[in-house]
C-alpha cells in the first residue's frame, strides 16, 4: 500500500498473492483508487491486476491448454485498450522431477497462447514472474545454484523461444549492459551482499515495444521490514 501511493502505476500486476478468492483486499486497494480482478489460491501462488481509476475487463482467468491445471498462475485483462497478462511461471524445483516437468509444460502452453496473442495482432504486455533467470548475466557469480531449475538450460532455452516469436525483453531493452536484480534470496544474506538475480519481465508486442520509454526495479522496497524477496519491477508507455 505504500509503495502504491507513493508511486502512483496505472496498472500494476501482481503474483504469489498467498490468497484465496474471498481474502483479496479489494476494498483496501479501491480506497487508494485501485480497482482489480484476480484468481487466488489459499496458501500458495495467486495472480491480480489493478487498474487505477479503471476497471479491467477480465479476458482469461487462467492458461489455456490444460483443463485439469487449477493453479492460479496467469490473469489476462484489457485495461484501457491494451491487453494485460499478470504470470506467475511454476519454479520448478527441484529438479529433475515432476515439478520441473510441470515448469516445462506450463511453459509450453504459455508459448502457444502468446503466439495466438502475438498472430491476433493486439497491444499485449506479458508481465510477472518467470522464475526464468534468462542468460548468464541475469544473476550474480556462483555456482552454487548451477542445479536450480532457474538457470536450467531447458528453462532458457523456453524463454528464448518464447522471445523469439517477436516479443521484447522491456528491461533489458532500456538496460542492455550490467545487472539489473529484480530478485534477493532470503537465504546466507544475498540482499545485503547484493547477489541478486532477474526473474521478473515485461515482455511487449511489437506495437508496443515502439511505446516504451523508460524502466527499472525499485530495489530500495526490497530493504524495508517484511519486504518481498522480489522487488517491483516498472516501465513506463507512452500511450
Amino acid at each position: 500500500m505504500d509503495w502504491l501511493a507513493k508511486t502512483e502505476p496505472d496498472i500494476v500486476c501482481l503474483q504469489e498473492l498467498k490468497a484465496e478468492q474471498r481474502a483479496f483486499p479489494a476494498d483496501t486497494l479501491r480506497s487508494l483508487g485501485y480497482r482489480a480482478v484476480w484468481q487466488g489460491e489459499r496458501s500458495w501462488n495467486g495472480v491480480a491486476i489493478l487498474a487505477r481509476d479503471h476497471d479491467p475487463v477480465l479476458t482469461r482467468s487462467s492458461l489455456p491448454g490444460n483443463p485439469q491445471d487449477r493453479q492460479a498462475r496467469y490473469i489476462e485483462a484489457a485495461v484501457n485498450g491494451i491487453l494485460i497478462a499478470s504470470i506467475y511461471l511454476p519454479n520448478g524445483n527441484p529438479q529433475p522431477g515432476p515439478k520441473f516437468n510441470y515448469k516445462l509444460a506450463w511453459f509450453e502452453r504459455l508459448i502457444a497462447h502468446a503466439s495466438e496473442l502475438m498472430t491476433a495482432g493486439v497491444p499485449v504486455v506479458l508481465a510477472g514472474d518467470y522464475n526464468v533467470v534468462p542468460t548468464a548475466e541475469d544473476i550474480y557469480q556462483t555456482r552454487s545454484l548451477d542445479n536450480n531449475a532457474l538457470v536450467q538450460p531447458q528453462s532458457r532455452q523456453a524463454f528464448a523461444r518464447l522471445l523469439s516469436q517477436g516479443w521484447t525483453d522491456a528491461l533489458r531493452r532500456l538496460h542492455p549492459d550490467g545487472p539489473l536484480w529484480t530478485f534477493w534470496d532470503y537465504e546466507r544474506d544475498r540482499w545485503t551482499a547484493n547477489k541478486g538475480m532477474r526473474l521478473d519481465h515485461f515482455l511487449l508486442s511489437p506495437t508496443m515495444c515502439d511505446r516504451l520509454v523508460d524502466g527499472g526495479v525499485d530495489r530500495e522496497v526490497r530493504g524495508e521490514e517484511n519486504a518481498s524477496d522480489h522487488a517491483p519491477a516498472w516501465i513506463v508507455l507512452d500511450l
